[in-house]
Order: C-alpha cells, then structure tokens, then sequence
C-alpha cells in the first residue's frame, strides 16, 4: 500500500480538520472592505476595518442604504446582481468621498443565498487596463501555450507566462491522483529555491472542503500571511448569520492551518488558481512568494483568464503515446464486441486468442467465471486461488465494475500470489448468475518521492485517535511502494465497462432482445404488407397489360407477322407468365411466415418439363438444351410453384455457370425404399453410378443413409464451385462472380432455394469440383 492511501485512509478520522466550515470564517483580508446587503441593498454587515479605507465607522455603515457610499448608477449595478446567478461576479471601478479625499475602488459584487456581498480593494488610480493592454500581457502566452502539443511542456509553458504576468518567485502547476494526492507536474522557480518538481503531496495537505472551494471559486488570493485578520460587524437585528458565507469571496480569511502550513514552506503570499477538467478538480497552478506581494484585481483576472485557457486545452494536450492508446484499445474492443456477437461459444470468443482478452485492458492474466466453470488465461492465481477470490467478490464488491492496484491491501489471502495478481479488475456481468471476468496485473515495485514525510501530518494520541498537524519540513523524502500494480487507466476501465454492456446484450438480456425482435417483425410485417400490395398491384398491373396485348397481337395480327414475329411474341407471353410466376413465388416466400405453404400431390415429371418448356422459349437463339432424367421423377406432396422455383434456379444456373461447348443438365433423386440408386451403406457410389455419372469428388457431404424422404439431385457439368465456397452460395445477395461474368444477376436464386427447401422441413447442400461441375441435393419432407 502507497502512503498516499494509507493517510488518505486515516484521514476520514479526521473531523475536526475535514469539516470545519472554512467558508465561513467571520473575518477578511485587510487588503479591502466587505459589505453585506440586505435584499433591499441595506447594509447589513461590514468588515471592522471601514475606518482604514473609507473613513467611516462601522456603525456609521450598518442600517444604511448602499447609497450612501455609492451613487446611483453603482447602486443599479450593484442592484442587477440580484438576478444572477449565486456566486455569479461582477466587477467595476467606484470612486468614495472618504474622510480627508476621494478614493478608487475596485469594486467585486456576487451573490450567496444570504446576501449581496459587496468587496472593495483600493487601487492607484482611476485607469483600467485596456483591451490592447491585456491582450498584449495575455496573447502571447495563449498563443505560445496553444502551439505545444505536449501536456508536460505545455504546463510548464502555462507556469513560466504566470510568472511573468505576477512576479511570483514559484509558480507550480499541481495535478491531483485519484486518491486525493498529488503532485508537481510544472514548474517555474527562481534559481536559488530547492526544486518541488516531482514530488508527491499526500491527501491530506489539502483537505476536502479546501478542494471544493478550489471547484467552486477559482482564484484564491493571500497577498501576506503574516497579518491578521479583520472581523465582520453586524446589525444587532440582522437576520444574516454572523459567520456569512464567503465561499465565493476575494477577501475571505485563511485559515491558521493554512498560515502555519505554507510558513514552513516558507512562503508569504499565495495565489491559488483552479484548473478544472469535466466540471472535476484536475489540479492547481499554486504561486509562493516569500514576501508580501500585493497584485491588482485586473491582474487576477488575466491570470484567472489563462488559467480558464489551459483547463479548456488540458483534454487536447494529452500525449500521442496516451492517444494512441486509446485508439488501440478502441480498435481492439470494436473487434472484440463484433466477434463475440457473432460467436456461437461464448467462452471461446472471449479467450481465443487468448492475446485479445488480455489486450483489452493491458492485463498479464485474467479468469473467466461461468457459474462453476473457470477458465484461466494467462499468467493467473491458481484454479483454487481464484475460486477463492471470486468467494471474497462475492460477499465483498457490490458494483459491477470493480478494481484496485492492491489487492493485498484488501484482501490479505493475495500476498500469496502478488506476483501474478497484485492489480485487480473485475467485472460483473450478471446480478443473477455468478458471471465475472477477472483481469490480473503483477506487483511493480515503485519509489515515490514526497515532499517531505507524509505520516508527519498524522498524528496519534494516547488514547489512540488521530490528529492532524501541519507538517514541517518539505524536503525530498523517498518511499519504496510494494505489493502494488500499475494502476487501471480510466480507458481502461470503460474498455471493460463496454465489454460488460455487449455481453448483457447478448447473452444475457434475450427477453429485452426478443421484445424488440417481435417489434420489428411486426414493423416488417407492416412494411410486407405494404410490398405484397405494390408488387400485385404496381408490378403485376404493367405485366398482365404486357401479356394481354401480346396475346392481342398474337389473336388478331398474327396473320400479319412473319413467323419470327410471332415467335417473338409468344416468347413475350411465355416470359411474361415466367415473370408473373417469380412475383407470386417471391410474394408467397415473404408472406410464408403468416401462411401455410399450399402444398398438394405433385408430379415432378410435370412440373420439370414445364420448367423446360420455360427455358426452351427463353434460350431460342442458343438452341434446344440438353436436360438429362435418367428414371421418372416421382410424386410428391409440396408446394408446386414454390418447388418450380427450386428447379427453375438450379437447372437455370446450371447452365448460366458452364462454359462447355456441350453443357447438360441431370435431374434425378435417391429413393429411400431401398430402390435402385438409394444411399444405402456399401451400395452408394455403385447405385448412383447405375443412374448418372460418378460423383465428382468423395470428400462432400453425402445423404444420410437409409433416407425416410427421396434425395433429389441437379448435376452439370459447369465450371464449379471453390471449396471455401461451398456453404457461401446459399447467402443472400452472395455471387462469386463480378455482375460482367456469366450474365450478372443479383445472387438471390440459391438463398430463395435455401429458404423454400427448409420451408418443406428439407436441407440443401452442394459438391463440386472446379472445372468439372457440381451436384446440388436437396430433400422435400
């Protein structure tokens, strides 16, 4: 364990130092004058120190309308801050009539829940600093700022141009860790002063509601630590509290830990400016001083501007190392989803290769936990190990997504397998079931420089509680950190997340999943609804119209046309019931899933010389095709136009892929009674060989033997298919080809033949043979 975590840890004892309301001191900075307002813009409290400044008493002020100091067009000022937002700031310059002169005065005007706080701070003059001039103190220094791309140099750059607006002796620029601590980052100093770059600052230093306001007011300005601080009057009737809330407050006292804390750093005057990055505390630019040094409200603000700058560039200075990490990982986990996705075994998708798992959060080893069943990957603990921290998870880690760089620290039982197992990330994927992916990281032993002995700010009494103290020496103090990993990036961290919501998505949300398939059935159901109505009105109206008046032509003109006139004309009517015939078959194949297939007692002779016929009409210029059915085809029970279909793409693409000079087509089936040329075992290859020609290769899936259901076959003697191609060709749209090739075609044929085959509860499967040709089997049941 750090010592960063450890004080963390015995800091929430701490109460009396992490709760104490330092927003409301009850007292200011001497440097200026506070005002309280009522709603009515009376004063209802001042700062004890209105003598000094405004030659006027307390007393004198509190009752009095704001008036009395201000005229009236400061007073509408004042008065407008009524509508805006709490802690909201407005500033311009007054001038005061005080005892002996007149006085300029910044004045700083916001709102709190109580009152109008009103902050005067003297100033030289009645001149401003110009446009121009703040933008030739600040444009150079944005301008050098925004052309590095590295965050280190890019801080560093940000430091040196606030030290030359402020004169500040150091200017540092601090970043938090996600335990509170933190650490130089950049820094500008003057040569004679011991260096605080890279050294650590424990949680402590700078408690939690000192964070908060460093969140919610981002400049935070002590001029000299040495003085003391000036205590608010107010009305004895006045409803406000006596300890106002200055949260938002230029003025506002620091506290004595603060003065003692920063005096052994050696340090008079202090300015603190915020550094926010996604509305969270990123770190500070702290400037010291070791006198007292006063700087004018204009010159804050430019330093309150460039700081508001670097928060804006601190997501875009992250290093290209860092980026382009993130964008592995990205890349990676893009992969990994869609694998697991379409993966048919889970616990297979996820560790094969086993590489890709581990890279998903840089992890040496990790365990995949399925109910009982564990599987190891990588370097890990034990089977036994891990059963036994996934029992610790169990009872211990109620989120979904947990994860620490030391485990030891948490569970003792993993100073056994520090080595494998020191970082920790686990994953839960199901509230239900005890599904978790553990990641593992080894122990990397780190030597960590503090700014001085961190456990010097913890003290613990006789009695046993702790205490805090501020710490008294800053110099470099170095500590070995064991039985701890190398901490779990925030990528990292949504990496699994990521991971987590794709396997609840597909594995485990299926109810959620089905809900929304039979939403978008229905909406397809819809949509088919709409298509069956546009393909038997919008497409069969201009086909019926097309065949109608062929059919004109062929009655009644016939006697006019030669003979390839109205050869043409019938081939127009012969394709035109073919087409016709294709939207019924395509309309019936969408609507099957609301109909029942039309099945009847089918003679398959009949129905193929039709579909021969068809191609005969069609193929007139290519001469008479050469169909080959070496025994009667038999009757069955189907769908005829769907079963046309099959027939109609198979014998079509027969001869559509085949660049023979004499091309044939085979059509024939295996009985499954025990005829002549059933697949029955040892009588197969001979038995077929009796009915067509030998199989084109042994090594393709053949019939079940014995088959309840005749297996009927198409053969050619075509080009043939690949091998890798063999279960491709059923997809959708899937050509093998280039639309130039073999007449091009959309690539729809073989998966509507798929579709129609296991509509009759058949299956459909292919051999081939490259340059030989290839049988298609299928069975109707």
């Amino acid at each position: 364990m750090s010592q960063s975590e450890e004080n963390t840890a015995q800091a929430t004892a701490l109460t009396n130092h992490d709760r104490k309301p330092i927003y409301r001191p009850g007292s200011i900075q001497p440097h200026g004058v506070l005002l309280a307002l009522n709603t009515q813009l009376e004063i209802v409290q001042v700062s004890n120190n209105t003598q000094v400044f405004l030659g006027k008493e307390p007393d004198d002020l509190l009752g009095q309308p704001l008036g009395y100091l201000l005229d009236a067009t400061k007073v509408e000022a004042v008065k407008q801050c009524l509508a805006k937002n709490i802690g909201s700031c407005s500033a311009f310059k007054v001038l005061i009539n005080t005892a002996n002169e007149q006085q300029y005065f910044d004045a700083i005007v916001h709102r709190t829940q109580e009152a109008v706080i009103v902050e005067l701070q003297p100033r030289d003059s009645e001149s401003e600093l110009s446009f121009l001039g703040f933008h030739d103190l600040a444009g150079e220094a944005i301008a050098k700022m925004q052309s590095t791309s590295n965050l280190i140099e890019f801080l560093h750059v940000a430091a040196q141009k606030l030290q030359e607006i402020t004169g500040f002796d150091r200017v540092m620029v601090y970043q938090f860790d996600e335990s509170g601590a933190g650490s130089v980052v950049a820094e500008v100093k003057r040569e004679d002063l011991s260096p605080y770059l890279g050294l650590h600052y424990p949680a402590t230093d700078i408690p939690a509601p000192a964070k908060e306001l460093y969140t919610r007011s981002l400049v935070r300005f002590i001029p000299d630590l040495t003085v003391e601080p000036v205590k608010l009057v107010s009305t004895e009737d006045s409803t406000t509290d006596w300890h106002l809330d200055l949260r938002y407050s230029l003025l506002r006292s620091f506290d004595s830990c603060c003065i003692e804390y920063h005096q052994n750093m050696g340090v008079t005057a202090l300015l603190v400016i915020s550094l926010i990055q996604e509305q969270k505390l990123w770190g500070l630019i702290s400037c010291h001083h070791q006198t007292p040094k006063y700087i004018p409200y204009e010159v804050l603000k430019m330093c309150e501007f460039l700081a508001q700058i670097v928060s804006s560039e601190l997501a875009h200075k992250i290093s290209h190392s860092e980026w382009d990490y993130e964008v592995k990982l990205k890349s990676l986990q893009s992969e990994f989803l869609q694998s697991i996705s379409q993966a048919d075994n889970f616990i297979d998708a996820l560790i094969k290769p086993e590489i890709r798992l581990l890279d998903l959060v840089s992890a040496s080893g990790a365990a995949i936990c399925l109910d009982n069943e564990v599987t190891l990957v990588g370097a890990t603990p034990n089977i036994d190990q891990v059963r036994a921290l996934i029992e610790w998870a169990d009872t211990q880690v109620h989120d979904n997504l947990f994860s620490t760089d030391s485990l030891p620290k948490l569970y003792p039982e993993a100073l056994i397998f520090k080595d494998t197992a020191s970082g920790l990330l686990l994953l839960r994927i199901s509230q239900v079931r005890r599904y978790y992916i553990l990641w593992f990281r080894p122990e990397v032993i780190q030597t960590v420089n503090w700014a001085g002995n961190p456990n010097e700010s913890i003290q613990t009494q006789a009695d046993g509680s702790l205490t805090f103290s501020v710490r008294k020496s800053f110099a470099a103090w170095q500590e070995t950190v064991r039985l701890t990993s190398l901490p779990w990036r925030a990528c990292e961290l949504e990496s699994a997340v990521s991971l987590r919501n794709a396997i609840v998505g597909i594995v485990l949300s299926k109810a959620d999943e089905l809900a929304k398939i039979n939403l978008e059935l229905e909406r397809s159901n819809q949509e088919l609804a709409s298509f069956a109505y546009a393909a038997s009105h919008d497409l069969k109206e201009p086909l019926r119209g097309i065949y109608n008046f062929s059919t004109v032509l062929l009655e009644d003109y016939a006697q006019i046309l030669d003979d390839d006139g109205v050869e043409c004309l019938q081939t127009v009517v012969s394709l035109s019931v073919r087409m016709e015939t294709l939207i019924n078959a395509l309309l019936r194949l969408s609507q099957l899933g609301q109909a029942q297939l039309r099945e009847q007692a089918t003679d398959l002779n009949e129905l193929v010389a039709q579909v021969i016929e068809v191609f005969n009409a069609s193929r007139q210029d290519s001469g008479l095709i050469d169909i080959r059915i070496p025994r009667p085809l038999p009757i069955v029970n189907c769908d005829r136009v769907l079963v046309n279909e099959v027939f109609s793409n198979l014998i079509g693409n027969a001869f559509k892929y085949n660049d023979k000079a004499e091309k044939w087509v085979e059509i024939g089936y295996f009985s499954g009674d025990g005829e002549q040329g059933s697949r029955g075992a040892g009588e197969q290859r001979r038995s077929y060989s009796s009915l067509s020609p030998p199989p084109l290769c042994s090594s393709a899936p053949l019939p079940p033997p014995h088959a309840q259901y005749p297996i009927f076959y198409v053969r050619d003697n075509g080009i043939g298919i690949p091998e890798h191609h063999l279960e491709t060709i059923f997809r959708l749209f899937k050509r093998l080809h280039s639309q130039e090739k073999y007449g091009g075609g959309a690539g729809a044929g073989l998966a509507i033949v798929k579709k129609i085959v296991e509509l009759h509860n058949g299956q459909i499967w292919v051999e081939s043979t490259v340059g030989v040709g290839s049988i298609f089997y299928f069975t109707l049941e």
